[in-house]
């Protein structure tokens, strides 16, 4: 469903004179028993900013500032504990620890509990149990708890599935820059079995998803500029999202790139980089087999040798975001 999520990282002008010293006072402070310098500071630890980085540094002041009952170190605590980060890996303390958060109302820490429930991590499995925190999170305006809780309307888990309602918390949470909940609301609408079908209106969150650099969404968007639906056919652009999407690892965008390479559409026509990306795809979908074969019979030997040994070598490499 997803990963749990941090409380916003402090922001902080790292190496500056001032920098030096806010970090003196943060010291000095967190010794006094400052339940938020004690968080900040662990969170210096946990970034390497303006410090060296050390996640068990982060461990000890998180865990000051929340057995103090500071929320944001209760939720960060318990994603160490969650991930394993800086401390032994432990589903149970991860739970105990959102939970204290959450009955303070932090809705990073609501989100993350409903994960926990959903996915029976250190907790009983309880998907209703989930649906309540998810809420908790999602009517805070949460964007992590907004997205989970359409996950459960459009599943049907711990709720009566409701897709319209699934589609409403997916916008919420896409509006505030939500990834997955921006790709699923694109899908709703291209579908058209929820509502009216929209491609324009699902192009255009494709394109909010797929400039945060979500290769599912690039390769749909390229589809759409490929095919003229939802925006004007622009097979140009269709191969700008393609190929970002398979330098990603995107089977299908590999597959679909190099047929445009193979027809020229959109870009000029190179049997190399064609019988490339087939090979690159070929190694995660057995049925491109035919394709890679007749695209490399194309080439001289040499050129195929040539290519097969890149094509070895390709690792994907993921966009930030």
């Amino acid at each position: 469903m997803g990963l749990e999520h941090w409380s916003p990282a402090p922001n902080a002008a790292a190496g500056s004179a001032d920098d030096a010293k806010e970090l003196a006072a943060l010291r000095e402070s967190a010794q006094a028993g400052d339940a938020k310098a004690q968080y900040l500071l662990g969170s210096r630890y946990r970034f390497g900013n303006g410090v060296k980085q050390d996640l068990s540094q982060t461990v000890q002041l998180y865990r000051r500032a929340a057995e103090q009952g500071y929320a944001p170190a209760q939720s960060d605590l318990g994603v160490l504990y969650a991930n394993g980060r800086g401390v032994a890996q432990d589903d149970a303390q991860a739970a105990l620890w959102y939970r204290k958060a959450a009955d303070q109302g932090d809705a990073i820490a609501q989100n993350n509990l409903g994960l926990m429930y959903a996915e029976g991590r250190g907790v009983p499995k309880d998907e209703a149990q989930a649906v309540q925190w998810f809420q908790r999170s999602a009517e805070k305006g949460e964007a992590a708890g907004q997205y989970s809780l359409g996950v459960m309307y459009a599943s049907g888990r711990g709720v009566k599935e409701d897709a319209k309602a699934a589609l409403k918390w997916f916008e919420k949470a896409g509006e505030q820059g939500h990834v997955d909940a921006q790709y699923n609301a694109g899908m709703t609408y291209a579908e058209g079995a929820v509502v009216k079908q929209d491609m324009q209106r699902a192009a255009q969150w494709f394109e909010k998803a797929a400039n945060q650099g979500l290769a599912s969404a690039q390769s749909t968007l390229g589809f759409l500029y490929a095919n003229g639906q939802g925006v004007a056919a622009d097979p140009a652009r269709a191969v700008q999202w393609f190929e970002r999407s398979a330098k990603q690892g995107y089977t299908l965008a590999q597959s679909n790139l190099a047929s445009l390479y193979t027809s020229g559409q959109g870009v000029a026509k190179n049997p190399q980089k064609a019988y490339f990306w087939l090979l690159v795809a070929r190694d995660k979908d057995a049925s491109l087999e035919a394709r890679t074969q007749a695209a490399g019979e194309a080439l001289t030997p040499a050129e195929r040798l040539r290519i097969q040994r890149e094509a070895r070598s390709w690792k994907p490499v993921r966009e930030p975001g």
